[in-house]
């Protein structure tokens, strides 16, 4: 079994990556694993506090077994689609070595422009940027070499042959049944979902790629842009 390990931050077609993986009939997806412990633990409240913590496991350690075990259920690929934020700081780390990490990345002018429709209240760490450059400077260095890494803007430009490169690096075949899925909602939704996924939902495949002019932001979330626009520039130099 590979166990894939996709790291990204909230906003960057995470979900239907996710999509992607389960329509292929070898692989098993788990929608966001640490979402009930970063609740229960972070001290802050998100859309959906309460029924998210008690839907999910808040325990660290035991989620960490599950994401080294895989389903109980042994499939040949286990997709986990990770939130980088998700990995607060002074819990080991070390499981990682045991799956097979890979990085979802999206300019952070396009994050913030979906994530500010959610949430009203945004910061640097609500993003993702900065653990999954931790994450990821963490993976090269055990490997000697970059991990795999995809921007969401190349995936919805050309899925087949970004999702073709993806697949070839991590070891497995790539399978048209990647590029579509049935619309609404899945079994393997977190509880989440409603907040968060209507629009996912309304989706049969990735999207034709936004309009590439510049989007404009409000003063506060530009700042935040600028903080994390050297961190996407640091993994955007290694996509496949």
């Amino acid at each position: 079994m590979i166990r894939i390990a996709m790291w990204s931050g909230p906003r960057n077609i995470s979900t239907a990556m996710m999509y992607s993986f389960a329509s292929r009939a070898d692989c098993t997806v788990w929608d966001e694993p640490f979402y009930a412990f970063y609740l229960a633990n972070a001290g802050i409240e998100h859309p959906m506090n309460s029924a998210v913590i008690s839907a999910g496991i808040a325990d660290y350690g035991q989620v960490v077994e599950r994401c080294r075990a895989g389903p109980e259920e042994p499939v040949p690929v286990f997709y986990q689609k990770h939130m980088t934020h998700h990995m607060l700081p002074g819990y080991d780390r070390g499981w990682m070595e045991d799956v097979t990490n890979a990085f979802l990345i999206r300019s952070p002018e396009r994050v913030l422009a979906s994530y500010a429709r959610k949430r009203d209240e945004v910061e640097l760490r609500d993003i993702g940027f900065l653990e999954q450059a931790e994450i990821f400077r963490a993976t090269a260095d055990r490997l000697g070499t970059p991990p795999p890494v995809v921007d969401a803007d190349d995936i919805l430009a050309d899925p087949h042959a970004t999702l073709s490169a993806l697949c070839e690096n991590i070891g497995i075949a790539f399978d048209a049944a990647m590029l579509s899925w049935p619309a609404g909602p899945k079994p393997f939704d977190g509880a989440w979902a409603p907040h968060w996924y209507n629009a996912v939902w309304q989706s049969t495949g990735f999207q034709t790629p936004p309009e590439a002019a510049e989007i404009a932001l409000p003063d506060a979330l530009r700042r935040i842009a600028d903080q994390a626009r050297p961190l996407y520039a640091e993994l955007k130099a290694f996509t496949l």
